[in-house]
């Protein structure tokens, strides 16, 4: 599945939260910092951003389905 191109950083933020298990702690500056303790403890930043660069989103998919145990297809098909 293509990335999408056009996704911003409260978007990805929302999804994160309502279908992850995230949630977000708070803002500093341009980045959403979210945390979940499901199935450990995982903080990440997400820059809030009108549309996300592709590499930093890769990224940000990268970690969260590594830390979820999941395929970023799976994280993909949410958004």
């Amino acid at each position: 599945m293509k990335i999408p191109r056009d996704l911003s950083g409260a978007d990805l933020a929302r999804t994160l939260c309502r279908a992850w298990g995230y949630q977000r702690i708070h803002q500093v500056g341009s980045h959403i910092i979210l945390q979940t303790a499901d199935p450990s403890p995982h903080r990440i930043a997400v820059p809030a951003h009108s549309s996300l660069r592709i590499g930093t989103l890769n990224a940000i998919l990268r970690s969260v389905a590594e830390h979820k145990g999941v395929t970023r297809e799976d994280l993909l098909n949410a958004l």
